[in-house]
């Protein structure tokens, strides 16, 4: 059985006595879309990230601040909360449901964002069509990612939650 390279990555991480934090995505509370110092923010994608600037500051004349709980990941971040979903959900397939592989999340290709609290989650649901702002997967009412056509036409059909969303699944070669 081969590893793959984020696995591999992590373990030496580990075994040098690496912590993963900020520098892999972690985000400080309170954190927002404005906070350019933070890597979970400066790395996003950057049409993305002026989006969700424009969102942001319209919310905040309706009295909404968007805090951001996840943005950009390293691989090595998305493998670690991999490994605690599987932990936690007791096998790959239900922990697919809640968090993809390095591979394919687009959180580590810097084009999802996590967003809180309630009020900036309702405020998007209602308004986030108009920035191209879209709400992915049913069971994440918090994810968002960025759909262009969305401000013409409206978001796409959300998946029920991540595992049926086929940009997601795994294409191992044989």
């Amino acid at each position: 059985m081969t590893l793959h390279e984020p696995v591999r990555t992590m373990l030496r991480r580990i075994r040098r006595g690496g912590v993963l934090g900020v520098a892999d995505g972690a985000v400080p509370r309170g954190t927002t879309v404005f906070d350019d110092t933070i890597p979970g923010v400066a790395n996003l994608d950057p049409a993305f990230l002026a989006a969700l600037r424009r969102a942001a500051a319209d919310a905040a004349l309706d009295g909404v601040e968007f805090h951001v709980n996840s943005g950009w990941r390293s691989p090595e971040y998305q493998e670690k909360l991999l490994r605690d979903a599987v932990f936690k959900y007791g096998s790959e397939k239900e922990a697919a449901r809640w968090v993809a592989t390095p591979e394919t999340s687009p959180h580590v290709s810097g084009n999802a964002i996590d967003i809180g609290p309630a009020e900036a989650k309702a405020w998007l649901s209602e308004h986030g069509a108009e920035y191209g702002l879209c709400q992915i997967y049913r069971n994440e009412p918090w994810h968002y990612e960025l759909r262009p056509e969305a401000v013409e036409h409206g978001c796409p059909p959300m998946y029920p939650d991540p595992s049926h969303d086929p940009r997601l699944r795994r294409h191992d070669c044989a």
